[in-house]
């Protein structure tokens, strides 16, 4: 009996140290946990007005997120979340710029300056105004496939394997598809998450149309002007063969991460990161060149309200897209790698607008060529990548056609954009590849219209 004893007191003390070392391990990871669970709580429930109750078994009802409890406050928009009361983390709601974690320094009573947003009314129906759109039935659609289609894409019988939330198809012009999720409809407001790369860029794209911006010029960092970085363009950020080092890991402590939960200035991310390839020899996704583009864009006004403003005016709110917000990070800078909540409607009109080359019903909004220039393959990216866009020219969805490129987001936000077959195909959801096969799905929809 006291030679068991010894064992199991030597087998229980190795559990604990091992039980001790991964928690010590792991623990840290609780902030980014706790940060993750709070910020989108927050969205969700401010944004996208949907209940706790439905965010918290939906939206964060995954591993290791739904170790989080969240306690929200309706009346003063923020929620805090935590894991059995460690790594408590806030975050507060703000009309206009959305949802921030904020830290001990943050003053929730400080007046902050919000975007001015343009909302008229034009009498034009959907897509180009605020009206019911007058359906037309085209005689080169097969309506039965693409419904066929669209219901394969979502769940049945409770299986939550697809956890599509929201499709709809637009060819010429018209909706001929719209399908929604238990909870959702059209007025309801989704993430595009990455998608909001594509949104900044179009930015850039207006930016470069008026004269104001040319994306061939080297980048203005200031502490890039000592050593190789200085030769680092705008394209090659836009582009993302910048060379520098970065590490887009969202499953652990990275440098993706630590931007998005824990740094109060997004811009400033990339910025100190290394050249370890020479611009235009190497292609790696990263979230920080999107929002050190943020910061740049905001250097191109001397009026901190005309950067708030710019994207809507001569953007968004142009285009009808009133639904959209972009929200900012503790500095005030617009989070373009991740923070643009749309309605599927909305999304849509961001489709068409590229599908019909920047022209927006007479307004020309940037140049017919910038389309070129996004869907020009990056170098070394496969036919993957273009200008902060994702292209079909490598084939990666093969039943697809190669001049497809889309608008990609975490969880599977998509807009997919088809210029040979006049279609626009939006999808949001709340898991992409590895639950969907979206290769079929867009083989179906295709095969649809002669």
């Amino acid at each position: 009996m006291t030679r068991f004893k010894k064992i199991f007191g030597i087998t229980f003390l190795v559990l604990i140290i091992v039980v001790c070392c991964v928690a010590g391990f792991n623990y840290p990871k609780l902030t980014i946990l706790t940060g993750y669970s709070a910020k989108h709580m927050n969205s969700s429930v401010f944004i996208g007005s949907r209940s706790v109750v439905f965010t918290d078994t939906t939206d964060n009802n995954f591993a290791p997120v739904h170790l989080a409890d969240d306690a929200v406050n309706m009346k003063e928009k923020t929620s805090v979340a935590s894991v059995f009361g460690l790594k408590k983390r806030k975050a507060v709601y703000r009309e206009g710029l959305g949802s921030v974690l904020i830290n001990e320094d943050f003053d929730e009573n400080s007046p902050v300056l919000i975007p001015n947003r343009i909302k008229t009314k034009t009498g034009l129906s959907y897509p180009y105004g605020e009206l019911k759109q007058k359906d037309t039935l085209f005689t080169t659609v097969d309506y039965d496939k693409i419904n066929t289609a669209v219901a394969s894409i979502f769940d049945s019988n409770n299986e939550r394997m697809k956890k599509t939330r929201a499709v709809m198809i637009l060819y010429n012009d018209q909706i001929i598809a719209e399908k929604y999720a238990d909870g959702l409809n059209k007025n309801s407001k989704l993430p595009g998450w990455s998608m909001t790369k594509s949104v900044l860029a179009t930015v850039y794209g207006v930016l470069q149309k008026q004269g104001a911006i040319q994306i061939k010029d080297k980048a203005p960092v200031a502490e890039w002007q000592n050593d190789e970085r200085k030769e680092i363009t705008i394209n090659n950020l836009l582009q993302m063969n910048c060379g520098l080092a970065w590490n887009e890991d969202y499953g652990s402590i990275s440098d993706a991460t630590t931007m998005l939960y824990l740094d109060s200035d997004m811009t400033t991310a990339q910025i100190h990161k290394k050249a370890i390839h020479k611009p235009n020899e190497y292609w790696y996704y990263s979230s920080g060149v999107s929002n050190l583009l943020s910061g740049i864009l905001r250097k191109q006004f001397s009026d901190y309200q005309e950067y708030l403003d710019y994207p809507y005016r001569e953007l968004i709110d142009k285009i009808g897209m009133h639904s959209m917000l972009i929200e900012t990070d503790i500095a005030g800078n617009y989070v373009g790698s991740s923070y643009a909540w749309a309605t599927a409607r909305d999304w849509g009109k961001f489709g068409l607008l590229y599908l019909h080359r920047g022209n927006w019903n007479g307004t020309q909004i940037f140049d017919p060529y910038w389309v070129d220039y996004v869907t020009t393959p990056s170098a070394t990216s496969g036919g993957d990548y273009g200008g902060h866009f994702w292209l079909n020219a490598g084939g990666f969805y093969p039943d697809a056609p190669r001049d497809m490129y889309s608008s990609n987001g975490y969880q599977g936000q998509r807009v997919f954009i088809i210029p040979s077959k006049d279609l626009v195909i939006v999808r949001l959801g709340l898991i992409g590849d590895a639950g969907v096969d979206f290769n079929t799905f867009l083989k179906e929809i295709v095969s649809a219209i002669e």
